[in-house]
């Protein structure tokens, strides 16, 4: 989970304090996707009720997904980054870091999807994304808006108390609640454990039977055909789903070691057994296959196709959000570089949608 312990974007910005404090507002924005589809946004409330939470005893586990799809243009507002409820909890949290007022930390900035849009006709194949451990299921938006415009309905998962909020309808906030020295594995079993269910969901809510929650109106599900991918602990998350779920058809790893520990080569199922179905991994910086031991042992193993991509003047971060919106902040670029490298954000965020899309075009729908 290569720096998935990291304490966050609020731990990069506190580096440049001096520089932030006085910048002025930042407005901030995501790249617009650029394939033949607009996008259509709904978030999901999925209730697992024959779970119990793992992190709060005595209560039912409960996950927000965000559904993008193929949509037609038009459609309702555009759907905002971040909930308001749990915007709010994040502004303050860096804020505190930052030395400044919250009100100066646009998290609610609009995206390029629309909510509620009209569903685009056909059926369409499915591609899950994990986050990073501690990160909420928004800073992926870069890819998963690319990726719906291309023709996917995409699935992005919060992990209830992991991220610092997550917000359920009514406006009810639950917040980070991991205790001190949190097993990684019970994290990741957890991870792998929502995920499931979340594809179980779709299932039920493609026959129309799930109580919870529905899908847009004339929005098709090829469940035969399905992705995931996720950044740090996140592809760790996609690799370890693999293992026990067939249902999941091709995976990607977008910088996740998949280790609970490298010291001690305590590795995950992926990397001991390996997969018999297609894996994309992507890496950046100093990190690749040449300096991960779990990595090494999962080509060792791998049966199915595997395709590799390194961003060398990249970093951890690049591969989500971050790689847009920290060059918009105003912060000094050599305290950023550990986070996003000197990569120019053009470029890194261009070669991300060309390589993950390339691969799930070839083994969803090739």
């Amino acid at each position: 989970m290569r720096k998935a312990l990291v304490a966050g974007l609020a731990g990069v910005l506190l580096m440049s304090s001096a520089a932030a404090a006085t910048a002025s507002t930042t407005q901030l924005a995501l790249p617009a996707p650029a394939g033949p589809y607009a996008v259509g946004s709904t978030d999901l409330h999925l209730v697992d009720h024959a779970r119990q939470d793992p992190w709060v005893a005595g209560t039912t586990r409960e996950l927000m997904v965000t559904v993008r799809y193929p949509a037609r243009p038009g459609g309702g507002p555009r759907a905002p980054y971040m909930t308001p409820g749990a915007a709010d909890i994040i502004a303050e949290e860096d804020a505190r870091q930052l030395g400044i007022d919250a009100d100066r930390l646009g998290y609610t900035f609009p995206t390029h999807a629309r909510t509620d849009a009209p569903a685009a006709g056909g059926r369409r194949p499915v591609v899950l994304y994990s986050p990073s451990a501690k990160y909420p299921r928004s800073v992926g938006t870069t890819l998963l808006e690319q990726l719906t415009s291309q023709g996917y309905v995409t699935v992005a998962i919060d992990h209830t108390h992991e991220p610092a909020a997550v917000e359920f309808p009514g406006g009810r906030v639950e917040r980070r609640v991991l205790p001190p020295g949190t097993d990684g594995k019970l994290l990741i079993a957890t991870r792998v454990a929502d995920t499931r269910f979340v594809l179980d969901s779709l299932e039920t809510l493609t026959r129309g039977e799930n109580p919870d929650a529905a899908l847009p109106a004339g929005l098709s599900l090829d469940l035969t055909r399905v992705g995931m991918f996720g950044h740090s602990a996140g592809g760790f998350t996609t690799g370890e789903t693999m293992v026990s779920d067939p249902r999941i058809d091709a995976g990607a790893d977008l910088d996740g070691s998949m280790a609970y520990s490298q010291s001690t080569r305590d590795f995950g199922r992926v990397a001991d057994e390996g997969l018999d179905r297609p894996f994309l991994l992507l890496s950046a910086g100093n990190h690749s296959a040449a300096s991960d031991g779990s990595w090494q042992e999962f080509l060792s193993h791998q049966r199915g196709p595997v395709r590799q991509a390194h961003l060398a003047d990249g970093e951890h971060f690049s591969y989500t959000d971050y790689q847009a919106l920290l060059p918009r902040l105003g912060l000094d670029s050599a305290s950023v570089a550990p986070f996003i490298g000197t990569v120019d954000a053009g470029r890194s965020i261009a070669t991300q949608r060309a390589s993950l899309g390339a691969f799930f075009e070839c083994f969803l729908r090739d």
